[in-house]
């Protein structure tokens, strides 16, 4: 099978585009090449000052890029309204939404909300995030919300209700899991509501590749030891930090992506490979998972995409 690269995207000139977490590793890559295809790139991030350092450099790399730096904490919800309203307020359509942003593995914490971290950053916000989005990402056919995930997600995904924020008992490997099951259930859903209407949710992940999220966790619970580690391993075994961002870019952009499906590293365990669709556990596919989650989600966040004023597809 051909490798895909990013050089195969197609021009993406008048196209809008924002990408979470931008301001280093994958989004910052992912952001990277939207921008040096011709898309208006704007990196929602939550650190001003490596955001502008990001900015800056996208645009050294990218001369005369359309790329922006917007204010932007997924874990705080008050921070995801301001920045939708700002968003739809000067935007009157957003046709690639990558919702990035992530920690892993992190020491229980509670996010100003109330809500675990793990579960508010890898997925709570951004859904909250893109149902405020909802009109402009409806505003013209063919928008596509691509939600990372993990290959761990086929050997431990599952989303336990009765202890979504860890209230029972916290391991933050299986949290870290379980926001990002939340995240592949939540792109099927959002494809069953909205694909009707020219919205298409899809998941993607990097695989192993090498980035400042493997080390939050560690630094986190100030266990250099676990984070020499990881930086071993990873040396080992992790492919570049900017090949970690191609199935990201391919969700969003290739031709034939399926709604609702992933896009990932096709080799043994999801790992490395060429770019293309992979199989998802069972148990995702489940309707009736999706719209508990959709629900729960909603009551959670307070966010109500029936509010939006945008009707779901027929029949949904």
């Amino acid at each position: 099978m051909p490798k895909w690269t990013p050089d195969e995207l197609p021009d993406l000139s008048g196209r809008t585009a924002v990408v979470t977490g931008a301001n280093a590793g994958l989004g910052f890559h992912t952001a990277l090449e939207l921008a040096r295809h011709g898309a208006e790139v704007t990196l929602a991030c939550r650190d001003e000052g490596r955001a502008e350092r990001a900015l800056a450099e996208l645009r050294r790399l990218v001369p005369g890029a359309a790329a922006e730096y917007r204010p932007l904490d997924v874990a705080n919800l008050e921070s995801v309204r301001e920045f939708a309203a700002g968003y739809t307020a000067d935007r009157p359509c957003l046709d690639i939404l990558i919702n990035n942003a992530g920690v892993m593995a992190t020491p229980f914490t509670l996010t100003p909300d109330g809500f675990e971290l793990q579960f508010a950053t890898n997925y709570l916000g951004h859904f909250a995030l893109t149902g405020l989005l909802l009109p402009v990402l409806l505003a013209r056919p063919g928008g596509r919300v691509v939600n990372l995930t993990t290959f761990g997600v086929n050997y431990w995904g599952k989303i336990d209700f009765d202890n979504l924020q860890g209230e029972r008992k916290y391991n933050k490997s299986a949290a870290y899991t379980q926001a990002k099951m939340a995240n592949l259930v939540f792109a099927k859903e959002l494809s069953r509501r909205y694909a009707g209407r020219g919205l298409a949710g899809v998941a993607a992940h990097p695989g192993y590749a090498a980035t400042d999220v493997l080390y939050v966790g560690p630094r986190m619970a100030n266990n250099r030891i676990q984070e020499l580690w990881y930086r071993f391993t990873t040396a080992l075994v992790a492919k570049p930090t900017e090949q970690g961002a191609w199935p990201s870019l391919y969700a969003a952009c290739a031709a034939g992506v399926v709604p609702g499906e992933s896009y990932a590293p096709q080799g043994r365990v999801q790992i490395r490979g060429p770019v293309g669709r992979v199989k998802t556990p069972d148990r995702a596919e489940d309707p009736d998972l999706g719209r508990r989650l959709w629900q729960v989600s909603e009551k959670l966040t307070g966010v109500s995409y029936d509010a939006s004023g945008v009707p779901e597809t027929k029949g949904s």
